[in-house]
């Protein structure tokens, strides 16, 4: 009887301390779940924050790019300004896959209006425009990815009465083909 008591005890200690083990386990998962998702929801905002900070000041440059010395130098310190890159690489390092290559997206066309500032490109002309609609959309399609990650609703156009995100309908200049206003793409 003795063995039989202690056999009954044993096993119910290695039971109580397997489900102790395990819940601990589950809950350090779920604080791991929960820490990846802040820290992608900080890292996503902050990318974006950045990646307008320098486009804020690309667009700046566009408009009065006769009074920078050297537009390729200005334009390529309105990213590093920004932090665009240092962003970036966090962004890669906790962002899902799909909010890497959306992020890589915009990056890119960041990058291309970027060259098309360093190259003298006005606000007004038709290079600038080349490279700022499909920018704009690259934006806007960053942050669906991120809404729809982070189970925020989902937003559309036409939320906001337009029929696309790459704001060519608001934009004077492409409607018309001509002279945009400089306050016309904020």
């Amino acid at each position: 009887m003795e063995w039989a008591t202690l056999a009954a005890t044993l096993g119910g200690a290695l039971i109580a301390m397997a489900g102790s083990v395990l819940a601990d386990r589950l809950r350090t998962r779920q604080e791991d779940r929960r820490g990846l998702q802040e820290r992608r929801r900080v890292v996503y905002t902050e990318f974006i924050a950045a990646a307008g900070a320098a486009h804020t000041e690309l667009r700046r440059l566009a408009q009065h790019g006769g009074e920078a010395a050297d537009l390729e130098d200005a334009s390529r310190q309105a990213l590093v300004d920004a932090r665009v890159f240092e962003v970036r690489e966090r962004l890669f390092l906790d962002a899902s896959p799909r909010i890497a290559r959306a992020g890589q997206t915009m990056f890119e066309g960041l990058r291309a209006l970027r060259r098309t500032v360093a190259a003298g490109a006005g606000v007004s002309t038709p290079a600038f425009h080349e490279v700022y609609h499909p920018y704009l959309q690259a934006v806007w399609s960053y942050r669906a990815a991120v809404r729809e990650e982070l189970e925020g609703p989902a937003l559309s156009p036409a939320e906001f009465g337009w029929s696309a995100w790459d704001g060519r309908e608001r934009c004077p200049h492409c409607r018309e083909g001509g002279a945009a206003p400089a306050s016309a793409h904020g």
